[in-house]
């Protein structure tokens, strides 16, 4: 059973997400997003296995949001992905991956539907 999870440690809902796993029994494949952003690859592949569009993957509420004028609806969806790669604060967290499924643990219990 391969698990990875998109963590930030300073978000309380991903340290929370992360205890739920262990609780689980589940050891998770650990990636701190802000230091190694997933690839644009790796981004859509998130966004498929979650069926939402980019920008539903995003904080739109931090600063950076606005500041890089990201509420621009007409930007692409590949617009949208690059930008949380330059920006990876960007992307909501945790996200959590088991077997070809995803789920974003807001709350933490979201993530026990693909356990």
């Amino acid at each position: 059973m391969s698990v990875k999870i998109y963590h930030n440690p300073r978000c309380g809902k991903s340290r929370d997400t992360l205890k739920l796993l262990e609780t689980q029994g589940v050891t998770p494949e650990v990636v701190e997003y802000l230091k190694s952003p997933p690839t644009a690859a790796e981004l859509q592949d998130i966004l498929t296995k979650l069926n939402i569009k980019p920008r539903d993957l995003m904080r739109t509420k931090e600063p950076e949001y606005k500041d890089n004028g990201l509420d621009d609806k007409s930007l692409s969806d590949a617009e949208l992905i690059e930008a949380m790669i330059r920006i990876p604060k960007l992307i909501e967290r945790p996200i959590v991956l088991k077997d070809g499924k995803a789920a974003i643990g807001r709350p933490p219990e979201n993530v026990l539907a693909i356990l």
